[in-house]
């Protein structure tokens, strides 16, 4: 049996596995490799029958358009629903304040707009493609993840998970996020997206962009980044291992279109997707504070 028969075969037990444990779940999407990845383990899980859940994307406003674009074109050919959540919606209601300064992001914001989202609609399981691989914060959660009722994490309040028994009982004003591809790796995406045939956003491949460097890292030019007359514009030929907002998601010198050059490149690399992500270099632990306080 190969290895990624294996992953998928898992992927799809827990999310089958989910829609039998929950009443009202959710996968959530945020255009990236992972999610989308999900999307098509979902479709190898539930059809020629509908998703037992809906997608729902938490935008922040500062997203990159193609992958709003891809976001879009994707739910137009799979025909299934998708709840948007709107950062902009919690600025205007007075529920969390916009950074200011060169480096404002709103990335830390989305949690405020993920738990009234989840809240609005009784979510009580959320469906993520975190990986343990990405984050040292990431590595400690368990494929089942309880949240209490103010849609917190405690890393000391966690489930055995023996012999792939998943327990999804929560009480009341509880929720459960759920990570099927876990236990995968960047590279066991990257393959399974290229066994699978699988489209992704055109970012994830060499393109030429306009990007200026920022702490060291290569930030795609946007208004958003509060450009200023000490940063230097400059056109590369640049990639995207990881979608998130544009404040904080640093591209990589890559001349890699090709998905064999992409894989190529992954096993070459000493640094982990993560490390192009200016959200977690805040602090030593800036994922896990972030997942305490209901980060996905």
């Amino acid at each position: 049996m190969d290895y990624l028969d294996h992953l998928e075969a898992e992927a799809i037990y827990i999310l089958r596995e989910v829609a039998g444990q929950f009443e009202k779940p959710a996968l959530l999407f945020s255009g990236g490799k992972d999610s989308i990845t999900l999307v098509h383990l979902a479709k190898k899980a539930f059809r020629p029958g509908k998703f037992p859940f809906p997608l729902v994307h938490i935008d922040t406003g500062h997203n990159f358009p193609e992958t709003i674009t891809f976001r879009d074109s994707l739910i137009e050919d799979i025909g299934e629903k998708l709840i948007v959540g709107y950062v902009q919606d919690s600025i205007d209601q007075g529920k969390v304040v916009e950074q200011k300064g060169k480096n404002a992001s709103r990335n830390a914001l989305q949690t405020v707009t993920l738990l009234d989202t989840i809240s609005k609609h009784g979510f009580d399981a959320c469906i993520g493609g975190a990986r343990r691989d990405e984050e040292k914060a990431r590595a400690k959660e368990r494929i089942f993840s309880v949240r209490d009722e103010f849609g917190q994490w405690d890393p000391k309040r966690q489930r055995p998970e023996l012999w792939s028994i998943f327990n999804g009982k929560i009480n009341k004003g509880e929720n459960v996020r759920v990570f099927p591809i876990s236990n995968w790796t960047e590279l066991d995406v990257w393959n399974y997206i290229k066994r699978e045939q699988i489209a992704l956003p055109s970012i994830y491949f060499s393109h030429e962009r306009e990007v200026i460097t920022r702490n060291g890292q290569l930030m795609a030019a946007a208004s958003f980044l509060n450009i200023d007359a000490d940063d230097v514009i400059e056109r590369k030929s640049v990639r995207f291992r990881t979608v998130g907002d544009m404040t904080c998601t640093a591209a990589v010198d890559s001349t890699a279109t090709e998905l064999d050059d992409i894989i190529a490149e992954i096993k070459a690399s000493t640094v982990s997707e993560r490390g192009a992500r200016m959200d977690d270099k805040v602090s030593e632990a800036a994922m896990e504070e972030r997942k305490k306080q209901g980060y996905f």
